[in-house]
Formats: structure tokens, C-alpha cells, sequence
């Protein structure tokens, strides 16, 4: 069983593959590579982000727990290293979108 499931996993990214390879008129320029490399790059990009922020949310909600009368100073550090994180990914887009365009 495990075999067929990995049969079909190959196959699967085989022919989903395919279509990227396919060049039109503009096959000198590579752009349909750029476009595809972008939308994974920023995948990866919002992905990390969000791991990133779902731990330090976690540290946060456990140093709350553990100590509530410094609930002011943990609130405050979390939402300017959420704030960090999440302009980390906002750069990445804009990056991305000026080298696809």
C-alpha cells in the first residue's frame, strides 16, 4: 500500500510539473519560471511567518500564565515582534512583486 501511495505521490507532482515547463512566446525571457519561483518564495515567506507568530503567541500566552502582573510589559513585546514578523513577509511580497513585474 505504501508503495502505491508513493507511485501516486510521483505521479501526481509529475504531471502538476508539467504544465510549468511549458513555454509560450516569451521562452528567451524565463518569466513563467520567475512567477513560479515567486509564488513559492513567498509560500515559504508566509508559511515561516506564520509558524513564527503562532510561537511567540504560544511563549506569550505561557509567560501570562506563569506571571500576570507583567501582563502590560509580555502584550506590549508581543505585538511589536508579531508587527516585525509580519513586515517580514509584507517585504517579501513587495520584493517579489517588483522582480515579477
Amino acid at each position: 500500500m505504501r508503495k502505491l501511495q508513493y507511485l501516486f505521490m510521483t505521479l501526481s507532482v509529475l504531471f502538476l510539473a508539467a504544465p510549468a515547463f511549458a513555454q509560450t512566446g516569451e521562452a528567451s525571457t524565463g518569466a513563467g519560471l520567475t512567477a513560479i519561483a515567486a509564488g513559492i518564495g513567498m509560500g515559504i515567506a508566509a508559511g515561516l511567518c506564520g509558524l513564527g507568530q503562532g510561537r511567540a503567541t504560544a511563549s506569550a500566552t505561557e509567560a501570562v500564565a506563569r506571571n500576570p502582573g507583567a501582563r502590560a510589559g509580555i502584550l506590549l513585546l508581543l505585538v511589536l515582534g508579531l508587527a516585525f514578523m509580519e513586515s517580514l513577509s509584507l517585504f517579501t511580497f513587495v520584493i517579489i512583486f517588483l522582480k515579477v513585474h
